[in-house]
């Protein structure tokens, strides 16, 4: 893990030209994500399973139907302002990576190292085991009607499922972003379906629970503190929103395509998600609602009949297209890592005919896979939940801060400030109550978190200091360095601008000469 002074050099300046764009005889990420993929990504990553299984946690803490309606609104609306905000920052450092590129560039490399520590720590090995396992377990229900799966066969089946994903994301980016693009497009017939139903039963007169007078009837004493919880629950819900930022360097014309995508997504994914809830309680009183702890499978079975089967299988479709889409963009996260010198070196690499990071990818599945083996991931998706939600802000912060720090800077996006300051207040709201209500979940968050200061502080400070003790100058790493180019055929990426990459290359990548000839099909 370095981060020497040959890295620096092509971080910034030469960040655009990092985007897939290719010298003679290198090789480079390949721009191959256009518009329709990037909704895709966005609207894939954002429902999961969430909005077939559990919302009810929404409406348990909101108190009444309409409270619970207000509140996903309203969570929707903060999730745009939250993806304008990084809107801008993505055209402003277009590199791939997100919010671990923005902070690192604006904050220093410690704030960025314990944002990348945290999520490849336990941030997105547990997402994605808890999704796979999610998918596997409405796969083999139908097959133990009356009694839970084996445990041992969902973690099989969620396992399979990871290494069939990895190797699509391995072979083309082509491949990853069309099955990203055919099963969100399931997801949302499912959920149009859904909502389809729910207009049917609006014109049948089932709208009991949303005539203001019953809608805003609580079943328990509205408490401030409740409220707050729900729409921390709601935010959680739209979590994903930020994920295209990680890709930024794939994206087709990226200027124009990452804010078109999200001034489509964002508000789709709102739409389905207040109109879902909707149709939900045309069918199920608040009670039956509550008392559910698969909301959409209830409602098909109430309304569908023999058809009720479509529920469980669109939930198994929706998560296999979010573990797609979660192993797509957090492998781009760790690459973007090693690129800066974060992570070791070799998950910065690419395949010399594909353009795709397989050593990143294989790295993320053996992450996951190693979390499919512990009964404690729910647990540490609560202590890492608060982390994330609190670098959210922090980059946004960020974009603040950058506006002061380098006003002149240029901006393909430029949003008003009074965007971010509103985002910051309710994500303060939101961090307060989290600190005042969980606080011990939130001070092992915390923890966890900073176990990284010492690592940073060994592997990537004092390696800069004292650059003849490098890591990369031990044998041991060169050589692993090097098998493990040899068994994935990957080399360093190039670079344009400032020389960086070439440099780069020379100490990094033992194959580049004797490879670089194979770039030309990238």
């Amino acid at each position: 893990m370095t981060d020497g002074p040959r890295q620096r050099s092509s971080t910034t300046g030469s960040a655009k030209d990092a985007a897939g764009e290719k010298e003679s005889g290198g090789v480079a990420l390949k721009k191959e994500i256009g518009l329709v993929s990037a909704c895709g990504i966005i609207v894939g990553n954002i429902i999961g399973s969430g909005i077939f299984v559990s919302p009810k946690g929404v409406l348990e803490n909101a108190s009444s139907v309409g409270v619970a309606l207000i509140v996903w609104i309203i969570t929707g609306l903060i999730t745009a302002i939250g993806a304008l905000c990084y809107a801008e920052l993505g055209v402003t450092i277009p590199k791939s990576g997100g919010d671990y590129s923005y902070v690192k560039d604006i904050f220093g490399g410690l704030a960025g190292f314990l944002r990348l520590w945290i999520a490849v720590l336990v941030i997105y090995p547990t997402n994605q085991a808890v999704i796979a396992l999610t998918f596997s377990n409405y796969v083999l229900q139908p097959l133990f009607p009356t009694c839970f799966p084996p445990e041992s066969g969902l973690r099989i089946l969620a396992a399979i499922c990871l290494l069939l994903l990895t190797w699509i994301n391995c072979a083309s980016v082509r491949w990853a972003t069309r099955v990203q693009d055919i099963f969100t497009a399931g997801k949302l017939l499912a959920l149009a379906l859904i909502i389809i139903m729910g207009i049917v039963q609006i014109c049948k007169g089932n709208f009991y629970w949303l005539e203001p007078s019953n809608a805003f009837e609580p079943f328990q004493d509205y408490d401030v503190g409740l409220i707050a919880l729900a729409f921390l629950q709601g935010s959680f819900a739209y979590g994903g929103w930020n994920f295209l930022n990680y890709v930024t360097e794939e994206l087709v014309d990226p200027y124009v395509n990452l804010p078109r995508a999200i001034y489509i997504s964002i508000p789709l994914v709102t739409f389905v998600y207040v109109f879902a809830n909707i149709a939900y309680v045309t069918a199920m009183s608040p009670q039956e609602l509550l008392a559910s702890n698969a909301v959409a499978v209830t409602f098909g079975e109430k309304l569908l009949g023999v058809m009720a089967w479509i529920m469980p299988i669109s939930v198994a479709l929706s998560t296999f297209g979010g573990v797609n889409g979660s192993l797509f963009t957090s492998s781009r996260l760790f690459f973007a890592g090693a690129r800066e010198g974060h992570l070791p070196s070799l998950l910065a690499m690419i395949h010399v005919k594909r353009c795709t990071p397989i050593p990143a990818l294989l790295f993320t599945c053996f992450s996951t896979l190693l979390m499919l083996c512990t009964s404690d991931m729910y647990t540490l998706i609560n202590y890492v939940g608060f982390i994330n939600y609190l670098f959210y802000g922090v980059t946004v912060a960020g974009q603040i801060v950058l506006r002061i720090k380098e006003p002149d800077m240029y901006r393909p996006i430029r949003i008003s400030l009074i965007w971010p300051v509103i985002y910051l207040i309710f994500w303060a709201f939101l961090l307060i109550f989290s600190l005042y209500s969980e606080p011990v979940v939130c001070g092992i968050g915390l923890a966890i978190m900073l176990t990284g200061v010492p690592v940073y502080f060994l592997g990537v400070y004092w390696d800069n200091k004292f650059l003849g003790m490098s890591w990369e100058n031990w044998d041991f790493y060169y050589k692993m360095t090097y098998l493990g180019q040899k068994l994935c055929v990957v080399v360093y990426p190039a670079e344009t601008g400032s020389g960086g990459g070439e440099e780069m290359k020379e100490a990094m990548s033992p194959l580049s000469k004797e490879d670089n000839h194979k770039s030309e099909d990238c």
